[in-house]
């Protein structure tokens, strides 16, 4: 497959600098700290004086965490402007989780991209130059960014043109079906955007001025994805996308979740979508004059094109849909590594057994490297060991490492949390498999809930058997159920009274308040997700026999498991155990409610 001039160019960068990592590294390095040398952060802090250099950097600079950063953050966020972590003014925070993509990935490191290293813990670390979220103490984390982010970011994705045309031809011909959405925008105190790395580069000139480029066509009108009403954003995205079946030669969203939410909303809605097309209107339920506008360019009454979709959308049997629907789709361009994963099987069943595709691996922190090889199967991940500070070019191929970034904007040897595993190399630049976020117990699409998150829900739901019922949460454990759409958390409860081996009866609706009071306690992510999102369903409890968990612990010793070192698992995922647990469930329970969720931030 020949390589146009412009690909040519941007191959040979990828090639350079993976040579030259180290050598590209230490450049990096230096000038993130040339540029941010007079930081409040940096000198005062730090005590670095000016210097440089790595073996210096790496003397007087300590590894930190989000709230090691968070007094400082919030200096900012409050409206001071002076340069406490960074020399450039701090345009916006960039809020929520990562998003890793497809592997094997390569990590940037050459400019404009951030500085690497990696620490051996019970897994090692690495650590690069950029910026991360998630949630803190249940609230969001605030990454600081600058204008010239979105530059890097822009010149990342410009690097995935090249790369993808070595593997999939025709990309320049057709056009794109990408389900694309921007979250509420929220201000600080001191008046700076707090919002979603993807809703901060939709928004911006970058993406919504692009230049005309071939390979980046999308069947989305710019209106419909960057409406903030997730019914009307999702309603005309797909509405477009079936009127553009015929040119549609990639399939995606960001997380392979989001992918399955809209064939969940297909499976719900495509009654009303083959009547608009059928009559060449546009529902009464589409309210935002410019989509109506925008989708109006494309629509004329088509009674063929309406039969054609309630052929195919009348039969029960799904399987394979998009490739009935979009039949010249290529591949499946969404996140399956990490908690991701978990969709798989449900993306082969619908997408006929298409390719799934994760181009890049990024976060609020920073865009961190690239896919090489896009069309690789996603791997497995493995158990982690060791600890100490390595940099980029000294890991070995099979270890996992913890992501540590040094970024232009002011993290400085940040702990993102994400653990990887190098699958190869590419020159002397590492590749990755990305293996899971640090501490993750449950994750649906981008909510990420730890242990201790869900202890303190689990914690304000057994205050509440106690007071009203006397009942006792005797045990606990959870998973992440994705077989419905969209999936929704379960908790597993064994159940115990004060008054005597058997638990007392549970009121009638007592158990829903419980459900809806964890989710009062779960984080902001999580609550944005059921409630303007819409990308989570209502949590779930599943009260189990007693002697269930005994029999949880049978099962773990009998499979090579100590007596002395057993303790219930906080999160499930395997199979035979998740089979016990649910042939012993007695009752189930649903949160009756939403949760509360408003964009205004408090800190």
């Amino acid at each position: 497959m020949s390589a146009s001039g412009r690909d040519v160019e941007l191959l040979e960068f990828i090639e350079e600098a993976t040579k030259n990592a180290d050598d590209v590294q230490k450049r990096v390095l230096a000038e993130i700290l040339s540029q941010n040398a007079h930081t409040e952060y940096l000198q005062q802090r730090c005590g670095l004086g000016g210097s440089t250099d790595r073996q210096t950097f790496k003397a007087k600079v300590p590894m930190v965490t989000y709230d090691d950063l968070k007094p400082y953050i919030l200096r900012i966020a409050n409206g001071d402007r002076s340069p406490i972590l960074s020399a450039h003014p701090i345009s916006e925070f960039l809020t929520r989780h990562g998003y890793p993509f497809t592997s094997p990935f390569l990590l940037s490191f050459e400019l404009p991209f951030p500085v690497l290293e990696t620490q051996k813990k019970t897994y090692k670390r690495l650590s690069l130059p950029f910026h991360s979220s998630g949630t803190s103490a249940g609230e969001r984390k605030l990454m600081p960014t600058i204008q010239q982010d979105l530059d890097r970011r822009q010149f990342l994705y410009d690097l995935l043109i090249p790369v993808m045309n070595k593997f999939v031809s025709g990309l320049d011909k057709e056009k794109g079906l990408y389900f694309l959405f921007v979250k509420t925008d929220t201000m600080t105190p001191g008046g700076l955007p707090a919002r979603p790395v993807l809703t901060s580069y939709y928004k911006s000139d970058l993406f919504k001025c692009r230049k005309f480029n071939p390979y980046l066509v999308y069947t989305s009108p710019m209106e419909a994805i960057l409406c903030s009403d997730s019914f009307q954003s999702m309603y005309s995205q797909m509405l477009c996308g079936l009127l553009q079946h015929q040119e549609v030669l990639r399939v995606g969203a960001v997380f392979a979740s989001g992918l399955l939410r809209a064939i969940r909303f297909l499976q719900v809605h495509w009654q009303d979508l083959a009547l608009d097309i059928e009559r060449g209107t546009v529902t009464p339920k589409i309210i935002d004059p410019s989509i109506r506008a925008a989708v109006a360019k494309l629509l004329k009454p088509d009674p063929d094109m309406a039969r054609f979709i309630r052929n195919n959308c009348l039969d029960q049997n799904w399987e394979g849909i998009i490739t009935k629907i979009w039949p010249r789709t290529r591949y499946l361009d969404v996140i399956v590594t990490g908690a991701m994963a978990q969709y798989i099987p449900s993306l082969n069943y619908y997408g006929g057994g298409l390719p799934l595709v994760c181009t890049m691996y990024a976060s609020s922190e920073c865009y961190f490297g690239l896919n090489l090889n896009p069309l690789s199967n996603p791997s497995e991940p493995h158990e982690p060991s060791h600890t100490e500070l390595l940099d980029l070019t000294n890991l070995q191929l099979g270890k996992e490492y913890e992501l540590v970034v040094t970024t232009y904007a002011g993290l400085y040897r940040y702990r993102v949390g994400d653990i990887l595993q190098v699958s190869g190399f590419h020159n002397s630049a590492p590749q990755f498999h990305f293996v899971r976020r640090k501490n993750v117990a449950l994750s649906i699409d981008s909510d990420k809930t730890d242990e201790a998150e869900l202890q303190k829900a689990v914690d304000e739901a057994s205050n509440r058997l106690m007071k009203d019922n006397h009942t006792r949460i005797m045990e606990y454990t959870s998973y992440a159920d994705t077989r419905t759409i969209p999936g929704h958390y379960v908790l597993f409860f064994e159940l115990g009274s004060d008054k005597g081996p058997d638990p007392a009866p549970v009121p009638e609706g007592l158990m829903e308040e419980c459900c809806l009071a964890m989710e009062e306690k779960l984080n902001s992510v999580y609550r944005q997700g059921r409630v303007c999102d819409q990308s989570i369903g209502p949590l779930e409890i599943r009260v189990v026999q007693c002697g269930t968990f005994e029999e949880l612990m049978e099962y773990a010793i009998s499979r090579g498991g100590s007596i002395n070192q057993y303790k219930a698992p906080r999160c499930v995922t395997c199979a035979p155990i998740l089979e016990l647990l649910n042939s012993r469930v007695v009752s189930t329970h649903f949160s009756p409610a939403l949760p509360h969720w408003s964009p205004t931030r408090h800190h």
